[in-house]
């Protein structure tokens, strides 16, 4: 998205403020912007900038997102991908170094399909894992970052005697 269609975006927040049955003064107060400039938005007159976008996003409970891509401030692919993320991390079933070794095949798969690490990636995601039992999943030790458990499954376990 090249251009900006600022109409398109203005459109799209009128439907979703109607779905979620506030009036334009009620999602101003609770996005933390000015009635008028709400207004100006969703005619089209004004282009928001992320951090109001992110905020009337939250007022809305959609997704920031979403709303970046109709403004042309993120591409479709990029905002999928961060999706994708977003759901890894949110998972309450699985831990932390868990969601770690799972974003890290992710971004394995994106590599050898031709597309760059993720702005999330690399060293550092999920490092805070460090602590972590190892329970669950994968708890047979250290795999490559493209390995999964039906490599490890295939091949029997050696003693480390």
């Amino acid at each position: 998205m090249a251009s900006l269609n600022v109409g398109n975006l203005g459109e799209y927040l009128r439907e979703q403020r109607r779905n979620a049955q506030l009036s334009l003064r009620q999602l101003a107060d609770a996005a933390g912007v000015s009635n008028p400039y709400l207004s100006q938005i969703e005619r089209g007159l004004r282009k928001p900038s992320a951090e109001v976008l992110q905020q009337v996003a939250k007022a809305l409970r959609i997704s920031a997102e979403t709303l970046y891509v109709r403004a042309g401030i993120l591409d479709e692919r990029e905002r999928e991908e961060l999706e994708t993320r977003a759901v890894i991390l949110a998972d309450p079933s699985i831990n932390e170094r868990q969601k770690s070794v799972l974003l890290q095949i992710y971004d394995s798969f994106r590599k050898e399909n031709g597309f760059e690490p993720g702005p999330e990636s690399g060293e550092g995601a999920g490092s805070e894992t460090g602590g972590e039992s190892a329970s669950g999943a994968g708890a047979d030790g250290p795999r490559k970052a493209g390995g999964s458990d039906a490599d490890t499954a295939s091949k029997p376990s050696k003693p480390s005697h």
